[in-house]
């Protein structure tokens, strides 16, 4: 391809705003979502609906195995920031005795701005992976899985040490409860592991972006980190806000919205950003898409795609469920968590449809059940098991084998992407209005703006899976 064509606009591609906007919905929902369910797994609700929006536009021609590839890989590349600690970091802006501390304010906001792009860049960087073209086979994965993780070990061995509360020792550079800001204060700082992740996701956009001459991956790393800066410190900034100027909020207006779940506007906020910047940078790069039409087969064997099958829902049961010792420091590091489902979603004909479905989905369902059934003792927990993990969980295990069907893995993935698109939208919009204790019945509920936010967002990808459903656009001139 030459330099013209390589940027030369897609014909019939969907247009910039509505590429832009319907990425900022899926990221406003997914983030705003996450919320309630947090870390690495909940994180991946956004990778997924961002992911397969993306898909959805601008890649029409592509087969529905290579396509669901890419969003598996999309999926698990924005889950590792999840390792990293931020609720402090968002403290130093917003808490009561640091409301007036300018300083603190200026290095909590850096703080944000560094963790979101490290914790977004890994989405755009492994989506561009998917959708370029190159192959990366699983041995591929395996390699750049360990240099990321060795990465990440030097890093915060570099960045993150020492670190030593007892002492008031800490590390050169740090965003957390830190003493300087609240010198006479009973703090319990938090350990940071974002050098490791600065180094581990520099490491990787290096090597695939100049090494494995992937453009359009290290493009959308860039945009993807960009996005992750400036939506985390964003966000940010409505809650600081309100924090900072409790007088605005009582009387009239103010005083009606003072009661509505402030940081859940953050992260609605926070993921509308980067969904809307990612998508901006998948459409200024849509001609340097792959068709992603050629067939494609399966290098594992199903035997052992079922055994990884098995270690993986062990290794979600132990991070997120109960507590296995020895298990534990793999899943804080979080990226040795996904060697395996990067590795099988390269080379298998099953994992990339269970990834980006029931995988997924198993966590949020368990979270929510475990909050309506056992903690809040809402329901029953027999009710709970049914309704809330079991029935989410059948019906997105049996969708998933569905669209593996050899026959139809090899069709066009337009009809995947739009169908999981709706599936996957409603699913998660469903389980947190059920999390939120159903707000829309209650109009005074805290949570019910957060509610209506989120039902909009649905509303706008539910017309995105219609609207291009088979649209004959081309993914590039």
């Amino acid at each position: 391809m030459d330099a013209t064509a390589a940027v030369r606009p897609a014909s019939g591609s969907p247009s910039l705003c509505t590429t832009v906007a319907l990425a900022a919905m899926a990221g406003g929902l997914g983030w705003g979502i996450r919320g309630q369910y947090g870390h690495e797994t909940g994180a991946m609700i956004a990778g997924l609906l961002v992911s397969l929006t993306l898909v959805l536009l601008h890649c029409p021609g592509g087969i529905s195995l290579r396509l669901a590839r890419a969003v598996a890989w999309g999926t698990i590349g924005v889950a590792f920031g999840g390792s990293m600690t931020y609720g402090q970091t968002v403290g130093l802006t917003h808490d009561a005795a640091l409301v007036g501390n300018w300083e603190a304010l200026r290095w909590g906001m850096l703080g944000l701005s560094l963790k979101g792009a490290l914790w977004i860049g890994g989405c755009g960087l492994f989506l561009g992976m998917g959708l370029s073209g190159k192959t990366y086979r699983a041995v591929d994965w395996a390699w750049i899985m360990a240099g990321m993780i060795g990465l990440a070990l030097v890093g915060m061995r570099y960045f993150n040490e020492p670190f030593d509360p007892a002492a008031r020792v800490l590390p050169r550079v740090y965003f957390s409860a830190d003493w300087r800001f609240l010198p006479g204060a009973e703090l319990k700082p938090r350990p940071e592991v974002w050098g490791g992740m600065l180094l581990a996701l520099v490491g990787a956009v290096l090597y695939v972006g100049v090494a494995r001459g992937d453009r359009l991956a290290l493009r959308l790393a860039l945009f993807a980190m960009l996005g992750g800066a400036i939506g985390f410190p964003l966000g940010q900034c409505i809650q600081a806000f309100h924090a900072w100027n409790p007088q605005l909020f009582q009387t009239g207006i103010g005083k009606s919205i003072d009661p509505i779940n402030w940081w859940n506007c953050m992260e609605t906020t926070f993921g509308a950003t980067w969904g809307g910047v990612l998508g901006l940078g998948v459409w200024l790069n849509r001609a340097r898409i792959a068709p992603l039409n050629e067939p494609v087969t399966s290098t594992m064997p199903l035997w052992l795609e079922f055994v990884l099958v098995a270690v993986h829902i062990f290794s979600l049961v132990a991070e997120e469920f109960v507590t296995v010792a020895w298990f534990s420091p793999i899943a804080d590091l979080a990226l040795p968590m996904g060697v395996i489902p990067l590795m099988a979603v390269a080379g298998g004909r099953l994992w990339p449809y269970l990834m980006v479905l029931p995988f997924t989905l198993g966590p949020i369902a368990g979270k929510t059940l475990r909050e309506l059934a056992y903690e809040d003792g809402k329901i029953s927990v027999g009710v709970g098991w049914a309704v809330y993990f079991a029935a989410p969980m059948v019906i997105a295990t049996a969708f998933a084998f569905w669209q593996a069907q050899p026959a139809r893995a090899a069709q066009t993935g337009r009809r995947f992407a739009g169908g999981t698109l709706l599936f996957v939208t409603w699913m998660y919009y469903t389980l947190n209005h059920c999390f939120f204790e159903f707000p829309l019945l209650w109009p005074t509920h805290q949570r019910t703006p957060n509610d209506l936010v989120f039902l909009g967002c649905a509303i706008g990808l539910t017309w995105a899976a219609w609207r291009f459903r088979d649209t004959p656009l081309e993914c590039r001139t």
